[in-house]
């Protein structure tokens, strides 16, 4: 029987195709391995290092092959196998085998000629070239370097290889950045060929391979075989044939993230076997009803910020009763969020995040299939069950309101929880599964405690509770057990206490990200002194102390990226030892001492406001990736180093206003800058502005303010085309201004402050009719709050607002404002000023212009105020004004203006310093009324003297913020000022104290008047 049995067995493993496993050998009589094919494959694996473990292939990563051992049968090996008859080797799998380092044109692999399948997916070749000898092997079905770092042009020789059925090349770009770059790149005729040549191809994977110079009708004649096309993020321009659509066998079509690909899905009589169609952020028009209509098998359908078409509504998707994975994200959707989706018992991935739905999660009755009474009202569709095979859920930014629903902590397959950005309230409930490998609540109105339960949740990788308002004690013992959590994010949660929390030890080993901004801590946390592999650590606005612990400068000393400490209360930082910190945050701390020698791959690096003395090193030069430096707000003085012009290249902001550095500004800017803010303002710096800025074409924002230059106006800046900002105040120039060989100077141009100099002769008509951006309607441009900068630096600029010197921290994009005051310009305003309808404020005081007012000024509909005081304008108050509803300050003070004032509106609000010295002047709010004389203008006898104008400190009227517009542009600045800050001290900068006895100087006009 036994006989029987085995004979039984030996014809059921004779009668196996023979590309058999080595595993399943059980004739002795079977060929072992060929010898030199043992070698070859010893020496290819050898030729290697093995790397560190790979995020990548945690979840089926292969161990080094222990069982490759010279003078052992490699047909035995882990992921060998051979010809059963043969013997030779015929597929070699060492995927997720850590390799690392190049493979040789002249490897032993290639004379392994038999082989059929090769997998040498996730490992890390280096950037080594596809050698043109795998077009070789002539028998080769399976080939996948797949996220393998192989680089360089796709070797046309892999045409050759004409029994290929499946062919992955995919994601060969550099994983060592945050932006993909493509490492490996396809001309048309290679791919050509390949499409003509591999006939029997019935899988061809490309994701992330540089395609951005090939005519999509290579692909026109691709093998009626093909079963799966996979080609996101390839840089695909274009029209994608239509034919593609229709091949017969065709299941997965996946072209997504190819921005300028565009192309016609069929409308009618689409008969295809489509279960996974993805086309996100692409140009394809897309009707929803009708495509959900023609893919009866869809199982997969990722639209992600695509280009709708007819009706979008969402409902739509409910008869997409087979569908397993969903993702519908950045689209804009409101409305009801598609709930009966939920019904589809596969359901295992739904990415609804970024839209507009409105409402609540529904709830469920206990036994899960009704909704509950209580919120039924609010959902248009019902949901029947929660599919139990649910991995992922996204719905983070949209409008969701309401509370978490108790089935959300009970879905024993769920993964991935992602809410954040919502508007939930409640408490967060316990978890009774510890599947989760990803909870984002953060930046909702949550409140309570943290659930204990979390500490069940062994596989948790990623938790963000930022920006809620939780409360209650934070106990170490939640975290002991969370060894795979690698991104923290608890920042703002005023009520929370971490005390507990952070002076824990052996917690959060494997931390990656750390955020606890704003979270009332005292000192650093005590785990970090574990914590090897950090790469983000955000401490800003706590109260840290004294001197960093010298253990904390061993914490990620080979993996700290990203440090922010900043607002804090620390003095001394000491050595900063982290050789790959690439982002480096220490503004308005208490620091002392010299300038603290940065890291030299810094590419950001604020110290600004603190209390660093001594000059600025020449060392400071070495920073060869610098692109935000801010040294402002200190006490640095001596000269600044001429080698920094040379970092202009690619410095894109550099911030060193309100030090004591005098001598010259740095001539040493060459072609090619790249900066888009300089601010050198409030210092002791002489000479003129460096002609060599004219390189600096990305020039936004220019600040020389309250320094010592004596220069004419530097009138090649009129031709930077980008430039938003120009301040010189406070200092020497003189001269006219504009340059009549400019065709259009500042074309963007929205803040101009050139106060307090000695500019003469007329008003520059020439440039204020092409200052473009301020002619823009700001009512059109309503909508988000913009800001001038980025996410690494933040604009600020002081203005004289309403009587006030106002520092604004951020300044908005729309924001627009001219300051020529306390010059000696003469002549008429201008009647081209009532063009620049953006105008917020408008000061042209302290100078010697005469005529009237022109009436155009009424037609600055935005305009909050308005300054034309100490001058020798005649005439009346053109009735114009009064329309200005937005006027929140008005000073025609110390004038020539005659006849009535106007009354109404904003008139109805302004006192007597509005239009006192302008004796000519009647009605309200004058005590002299009008009368017979009405209209008539003053004999100069019975006017006042020039020398009688002085002010005392220069502003000193009130600003009323009284009437029908108190301002929009300055209550808003105010309003950030105060929440950002809450100390009324950085509301308001009156600089009636030490810093304005700095800026303010005493002039005279050209006639000797002093003001």
């Amino acid at each position: 029987m036994e006989r029987l049995l085995l004979l039984l067995i030996c014809f059921l493993f004779l009668s196996q195709p023979n590309n058999c496993s080595s595993s399943l050998s059980f004739n002795s009589s079977t060929p072992l391995c060929h010898s030199h094919q043992s070698s070859a494959l010893l020496h290819f694996r050898n030729s290697f290092s093995v790397g560190d473990s790979d995020i990548r292939c945690d979840l089926y990563s292969n161990p080094p092959k222990n069982s490759w051992k010279m003078g052992t049968d490699c047909c035995w090996w882990d992921g060998v196998t051979c010809d059963t008859m043969t013997g030779h080797v015929i597929a070699v799998d060492l995927s997720c085998s850590r390799l690392q380092g190049p493979i040789h044109p002249n490897t032993t692999l290639f004379s392994l000629r038999h082989l059929q399948k090769l997998n040498l997916a996730y490992n890390d070749f280096g950037g080594s070239a596809i050698s043109s000898k795998f077009g070789g092997f002539a028998n080769m079905t399976h080939l996948n370097l797949s996220e393998s770092s192989v680089a360089g042009n796709f070797p046309s020789e892999i045409s050759h290889l004409s029994k290929l059925v499946s062919l992955d090349l995919s994601y060969n770009y550099d994983m060592r950045i945050e932006t993909r770059n493509y490492m490996m790149r396809i001309e048309t005729p290679s791919l050509k060929r390949l499409v003509q040549n591999l006939t029997h191809l019935t899988e061809l994977v490309l994701y992330g391979i540089d395609m951005s110079s090939v005519s999509t009708n290579c692909l026109t004649n691709l093998s009626s075989s093909l079963t799966s096309l996979r080609l996101s993020y390839c840089g695909l321009k274009g029209k994608f044939p239509d034919n593609i659509f229709h091949l017969p066998n065709l299941q997965i079509l996946r072209v997504g993230y190819n921005y300028n690909l565009t192309g016609s899905l069929p409308t009618y009589n689409w008969s295809t076997p489509l279960k996974s169609l993805r086309l996100s952020e692409t140009g394809f028009p897309i009707n929803l009803p009708n495509l959900i209509s023609n893919l009866k098998s869809l199982k997969e359908l990722y639209l992600s910020r695509c280009n709708f078409i007819g009706s979008s509504n969402p409902t739509f998707l409910s008869n997409l009763t087979q569908i397993t994975s969903l993702d519908l994200s950045y689209n804009n959707f409101g409305g009801q969020c598609p709930w009966s989706l939920l019904n589809n018992a596969g359901l295992t991935y739904l990415d609804l995040s970024h839209n507009n739905f409105i409402g609540q999660l529904p709830d469920l009755s206990t036994n899960r299939t009704k909704v509950s009474s209580s919120n039924s009202s609010s959902n248009s569709q019902s949901v029947s069950q929660i599919p139990s095979n649910l991995v992922a859920l996204w719905l983070s930014d949209n409008l969701l309101n309401g509370t978490i629903p108790s089935w959300l902590y009970d879905i024993p397959s769920l993964q991935y929880l992602i809410l954040a950005n919502n508007q939930l309230t409640g408490h967060i409930g316990e978890f009774l599964h510890n599947s989760l490998v990803a909870l984002l609540l953060n930046n909702n109105k949550l409140h309570g405690p943290l659930p204990l339960s979390i500490s069940k949740l062994v596989s948790l990788r990623f938790l963000g509770v930022s920006f809620n308002n939780l409360s209650g004690n934070v106990e170490s013992k939640i975290f002991f057990r969370l060894k795979n959590l690698e991104y923290l994010l608890m920042s703002n949660n005023p009520l929370l206490s971490l005390s507990s929390f952070t002076f824990a030890t052996n917690i959060l080993p494997n931390i990656v990200r750390l955020q606890l901004s704003s979270s009332n801590i005292t000192e650093i946390p005590h785990f970090l002194q574990t914590a090897k592999n950090i790469d983000s650590l955000d401490l800003s606005k706590n109260q840290i102390k004294g001197n960093i612990p010298k253990w904390f400068l061993e914490v990620g000393k080979d993996s700290l990226y990203n440090l922010n400490l900043s607002y804090n209360n620390l003095t001394s930082i000491g050595h900063l030892p982290w050789k790959n910190l690439g982002y480096l945050d220490l503004h308005s701390n208490m620091l002392q001492g010299p300038l603290p020698v940065p890291p030299l791959g810094l590419s950001f690096f604020s110290v600004s406001r603190n209390n660093l003395a001594g000059q600025i090193p020449s060392s400071i030069c070495n920073l060869s990736l610098v692109k935000y430096l801010d040294l402002s707000y200190n006490h640095l003085n001596n000269v600044i180093p001429s080698c920094l012009g040379n970092l202009s290249n690619h410095l894109i902001d550099l911030d060193l206003q309100s030090n004591n550095l005098h001598g010259t500004i740095p001539t040493t800017i060459a072609k090619g800058c790249y900066l888009r803010s300089l601010k050198l303002n409030d210092n002791q710096l002489e000479g003129p502005l460096p002609q060599s800025l004219v390189h600096c074409r990305k020039l936004e924002v220019l600040d020389f303010g309250n320094n010592k230059i004596n220069s004419t106006f530097p009138r090649w800046l009129e031709t930077l085309p980008e430039l938003r900002v120009l301040i010189l105040r406070l200092n020497n120039f003189h001269g006219t201004l504009g340059n009549p060989k400019t065709k259009f100077p500042f074309p963007n141009l929205r803040i101009i402050d050139l106060s307090h100099n000695e500019f003469y002769g007329h008003l520059p008509t020439n440039i204020f009719k092409y200052l473009k951006a301020m002619m823009m309607n700001v009512s059109a441009n309503k909508g988000e709050l913009k800001y001038m900068g980025d996410n690494y630096y933040q604009d600020s600029v002081i203005v004289v607002m309403k009587g006030l010197s106002i520092e604004l921290v951020k300044i908005q994009s729309l924001f627009t404002t001219i300051d020529f005051s306390n010059n000696n310009f003469k002549g008429e305003i201008p009647k081209v000023i009532g063009e620049l309808r953006s105008l917020k404020g408008l000061n042209f005081s302290h100078n010697n212009l005469t005529g009237c007012m022109p009436q155009s000024l009424g037609n600055l509909t935005n305009l909050e105020w308005l300054d034309l005081s100490s001058n020798k304008l005649t005439g009346e108050i053109p009735i114009q004004l009064v329309d200005l509803t937005m006027l929140a300050f008005l000073n025609l003070s110390e004038n020539y203006l005659f006849g009535q004032i106007p009354q109404g509106k904003q008139f109805n609000t302004f006192t007597n310093d509005s239009y006192k010295e302008n004796r000519g002047l009647c009605g309200f709010p004058m005590t002299k009324a009008c009368g017979n004389d009405e209209g008539q203008q003053p004999s100069p006898s019975s006017t006042i003297q020039e020398d009688d104008f002085e002010f005392e400190n220069g502003f000193h009227w009130k600003v009323v913020l009284l009437g029908y517009g108190v301002g929009f542009m300055f209550g808003l600045g105010l309003g950030y000022l105060v929440f950002s800050s809450g100390k009324p001290k950085w509301l308001v900068n009156i600089f009636y104290g030490g810093r304005h006895n700095k800026v303010q100087r005493t002039k005279k006009n050209a006639h000797g008047r002093t003001r």
